[in-house]
């Protein structure tokens, strides 16, 4: 196979991801433009196999894609200093410390909720009352709930937030 000889179809199935994914990492600039045949079919060689494996890794670590963006951008300076990489790595694990203590927090809460009796009818029921009277949680865990959603949600619900996701 020469350099840019690889279909789409190929590319995802030896990064174990999907079509569409390639395509919008494409459109969102991650990925550069591929090769293409007379017939317009997509092809990719090495170069785009390592990206996207490099984009993949980085993604299954948590990355924004912000970040995955000055990642890419900072590995094709290799003789640079390695303080940029550092730094978006440091923030990267700020963000899941973060995500850690307010799962942690949700944790606590639903347990907590289960822990108090149960009724035998809804009427009782320890969950349904909790989930309706925000009064009866021993902590502010709604900013954690959003985050772990990632709707950007408030505690008061707001559903066309979600909507417009």
């Amino acid at each position: 196979m020469s350099d840019a000889s690889m279909p789409i179809g190929q590319l995802a199935r030896s990064a174990g991801c999907k079509v569409q994914t390639i395509r919008y990492y494409e459109q969102v600039g991650l990925l550069p433009p591929p090769a293409r045949t007379a017939g317009a079919q997509r092809r990719y060689g090495e170069a785009h196999q390592q990206k996207l494996r490099f984009i993949r890794h980085a993604r299954e670590l948590g990355f924004p894609l912000p970040a995955i963006r000055e990642l890419l951008a900072l590995s094709d300076q290799q003789e640079s200093d390695c303080a940029g990489a550092d730094r978006i790595a440091r923030r990267q694990l700020e963000a899941v410390n973060r995500r850690i203590m307010m799962l942690t927090s949700l944790r606590a809460e639903l347990e907590r909720m289960l822990a108090h009796g149960h009724g035998n009818r809804i009427r009782d029921c320890r969950v349904i009352a909790t989930l309706a009277d925000h009064g009866l949680c021993s902590h502010e865990h709604h900013e954690a709930a959003a985050s772990s959603r990632g709707d950007g949600c408030t505690a008061r619900g707001d559903d066309e937030a979600m909507t417009r996701r």
